[in-house]
C-alpha cells in the first residue's frame, strides 16, 4: 500500500509531504483548487510522461517521490529481484523532471528507466481516471473485462498456445513450399558447398597453414641462419661456444683441487656444455628437416590464394567459411527435403488445429457462465446507482475468422437497458452520458479487486451522480477500503463522508502567486468540509449538522 507521497514545485504545489493509511482515503476542494494533481503525480511515478509544463513557475524543476509498503505486494517483491532493485522490504520511488524537459527516475535509490518505473508499478497502484468509461466502449477491452472477472488467464493461455503454434508452422510451410521449386537455388548452394568443403579450414588448420607458407617462403634464409647459429655453437673454429666452455672447465677444475669452493662453479659449466649438446643436436636435426620445395610453396599459396577468394565472394574472414559451409548444409538438407518437411509440418498443424479448437471449446464454456454472473452482478448494481428496473446483459458471438484466433472463437458486447420495457441496445450506442457514467461506474464496481494491485485510485469516477446514488457508490468505496487501500478524488459530500481519512485541497495567493495547500483533516474540520461541499460558501448550523449525521452514519455502517 502507499505510505506517503511528496510533491515539490509540482503545478501550483509548492511543497506537500503527505502520509496515507489503510482504507478509504478522500480529497476534495473547491473546482480548480488542484485536487486531481496528486493523481497526476501518482500517474507520472507511474512512468508516465511528462512536459516541463508539470513545473511550478519560476523553479528548475519538479521532484515526486512516493513510499510503499511491500508486506502484501509479493508480485512487486519478486520484480524488484528480479531487476536487483530490491532493498529489503522497502520500495521507493523517485521522479526528478526538469524544466528543460529532461527527467530522471530511480528505484530504491537506483535509476531506472520510465518502463521500469512502469512496470514495477503495475503491481502496486491501478489508477481509475474520470474518462475511464471511454474505455468500456472498447469491445475488445470489455473482452478483457470478462476474462479478468471470470479468471480465464489459464483457458486464454491453452487458446493462445496453438493458435500461435498454428500460424508459425503455416508460415514455415509457406517458406518450404517456396524452397521446394527453387532448383537452380539448390544447384548453386551445392557447388557452393562442394567448393567451401574442400577448401575452407578450421582456425587451427588455417593457423597451420599460414605457418607452413611462412616457413617454405623462407626456407633459404632458415637454412643459412640456423647453420650459422649451429657453427658458433659447435664449430671448427676455437672460439665455438663449446670448445669454450670446454675449456673453462678444465681451468675451474684445476683450480677447483686448490679452493674446493669453485667445485659448483665446474659443475655449472658442465651443465651447460651438455645443455649446447643438446642444442647443437637440434639445430642439427631442423637443417635436416629443413626443405627448399619451391612446388609445395606454390600449392601453399594456391591454397592461400583460393580462399581469399572464397573470402571476398562470401564476405567473411576466411576462418568463418567453415561455418558458413555448415549453414549452406543446413539449406540444401532442407531445400532437398521440402517435400517431406512439408508433410510432417501439414501433421503438426492439423494437431495444433485440433488443439486449439478443443481449448477454444473450453475458453467459450468458461465465457458463458461468467457473462451470465457478470449479467446478474452488475444489473443488481445498476439498480443500486438508481437505475431500477434497467438490465445489463453479455452478447457473446463468433467472430467468424477462418483461422485460429489468439483471442478466442468469441467476441462480446456489452448490452444494457437503463429503463424497464426497452430492449437491450449496445453499450457504445448508449447516448445520456450521466446513464453511461453510472453503467460504467457499476461494471468498475463489480470488476474491482480482480487483481493483486494494493492501491486503487479513483479520480472523480462518481461524475454525473448525487443523492442516494451517490452514497451507494460512497458505501461500495468505503467496502473495498475494507481489503485494499483507496484513493478517491471527489466533489460529492455522500462520497466524503465514508472516507476513513479525509483530505481538504485548497488555494491561497502568496506574495503574486498562487499556491496549492494540501492539508489532513481532523474530526471537526472534516465536518466543516463536507457542510461546505452540502451547502456552499456559507456554513450553517444546518449543513454543519447534517454533515455530522452522514459522518456518524458512514462510521457505523
Amino acid at each position: 500500500m502507499l505510505r506517503s507521497l511528496y510533491v515539490k514545485d509540482f503545478a501550483i504545489v509548492g511543497e506537500a509531504d503527505i502520509a496515507f493509511q489503510a482504507g478509504l482515503s478522500v480529497v476534495t476542494g473547491e473546482t480548480g483548487a488542484g485536487k486531481s494533481l496528486l493523481v497526476d503525480a501518482l500517474l507520472l511515478l507511474s512512468g508516465g510522461r511528462a512536459d516541463a509544463g508539470v513545473i511550478r513557475a519560476g523553479c528548475e524543476r519538479a521532484e515526486l517521490a512516493a513510499e510503499f509498503d511491500l508486506d502484501q505486494a509479493a508480485a512487486a517483491r519478486s520484480w524488484l529481484v528480479q531487476e536487483e532493485l530490491d532493498d529489503g522490504g522497502a520500495c521507493q520511488l523517485r521522479r526528478v523532471i526538469r524544466a528543460e524537459g529532461s527527467s530522471r527516475a530511480w528505484i530504491n535509490g537506483r535509476p531506472v528507466t520510465l518502463a521500469q518505473l512502469s512496470a514495477l508499478t503495475e503491481h502496486l497502484i491501478e489508477i481509475h481516471g474520470q474518462h475511464e468509461h471511454q474505455a468500456l466502449l472498447d469491445r475488445g477491452h470489455q473482452l478483457q473485462l470478462l476474462d479478468a472477472y471470470g479468471d480465464h488467464s489459464a483457458e486464454r493461455a491453452a487458446v493462445r498456445e496453438p493458435a500461435q503454434r498454428w500460424r508459425e508452422l503455416g508460415q514455415r510451410m509457406k517458406a518450404l513450399g517456396a524452397a521446394a521449386d527453387h532448383g537452380q537455388q539448390l544447384e548453386l548452394l551445392e557447388r557452393q558447398l562442394a567448393e567451401l568443403d574442400r577448401y575452407a579450414l578450421s582456425e587451427a588448420q588455417l593457423t597451420e597453414l599460414n605457418e607452413r607458407h611462412k616457413r617454405l617462403a623462407n626456407a633459404g634464409q632458415l637454412v643459412s641462419g640456423s647453420a650459422a647459429v649451429a657453427e658458433l655453437v659447435d664449430g671448427d673454429s676455437e672460439f665455438a661456444l663449446r670448445r669454450s666452455l670446454a675449456r673453462a672447465r678444465q681451468e675451474l677444475s684445476r683450480l677447483a683441487e686448490l679452493d674446493p669452493s669453485l667445485a659448483a662453479a665446474a659443475e655449472s659449466i658442465e651443465s651447460l656444455e651438455i645443455q649446447l649438446g643438446d642444442l647443437a643436436d637440434g639445430l642439427s636435426r631442423y637443417q635436416d628437416g629443413l626443405e627448399l620445395d619451391p612446388e609445395r610453396l606454390a600449392e601453399t599459396e594456391a591454397q592461400l590464394s583460393k580462399l581469399h577468394e572464397l573470402s571476398r565472394r562470401h564476405r567473411l574472414p576466411m576462418q568463418e567459411l567453415a561455418a558458413r559451409a555448415e549453414e549452406i548444409r543446413a539449406e540444401v538438407d532442407t531445400l532437398r527435403n521440402a517435400g517431406t518437411l512439408l508433410q510432417t509440418l501439414e501433421r503438426e498443424r492439423g494437431a495444433a488445429l485440433a488443439d486449439y479448437a478443443q481449448a477454444a471449446a473450453a475458453l467459450s464454456r468458461r465465457r458463458g457462465e461468467t457473462a451470465t454472473r457478470l449479467a446478474t452482478e452488475i444489473s443488481a448494481l445498476m439498480g443500486e446507482l438508481g437505475m431500477s428496473g434497467g438490465r445489463f446483459e453479455v452478447a457473446l458471438e463468433t467472430a467468424g475468422k477462418s483461422e485460429p484466433d489468439p483471442l478466442g472463437i468469441e467476441r462480446c458486447e456489452f448490452l444494457v437497458s437503463a429503463n424497464p420495457g426497452q430492449p437491450p441496445r449496445p453499450l457504445r450506442k448508449v447516448a445520456s452520458g450521466g446513464e453511461l457514467s453510472r453503467i460504467s461506474l457499476a461494471i468498475e464496481v463489480a470488476a474491482l479487486g480482480l487483481d493483486e494491485v494494493g492501491t486503487m485510485v479513483f479520480d472523480e469516477v462518481d461524475s454525473g451522480i448525487g443523492g442516494a446514488v451517490a452514497e451507494v457508490v460512497g458505501q461500495k468505496l468505503r467496502r473495498l477500503g475494507g481489503t485494499r487501500q483507496a484513493l478517491c478524488v471527489t466533489h460529492l459530500p455522500q462520497v466524503a463522508a465514508q472516507g476513513h481519512q479525509h483530505f481538504r485541497v485548497s488555494k491561497r495567493s502568496i506574495d503574486g502567486q498562487t499556491l496549492t495547500r494540501i492539508e489532513g483533516l481532523n474530526d471537526q474540520t472534516r465536518c466543516e468540509e463536507i457542510a461546505r461541499m452540502l451547502g456552499g460558501i456559507e456554513i450553517t448550523k444546518e449543513s454543519l449538522a447534517h454533515a455530522r449525521q452522514m459522518l456518524e452514519r458512514a462510521a457505523r455502517e
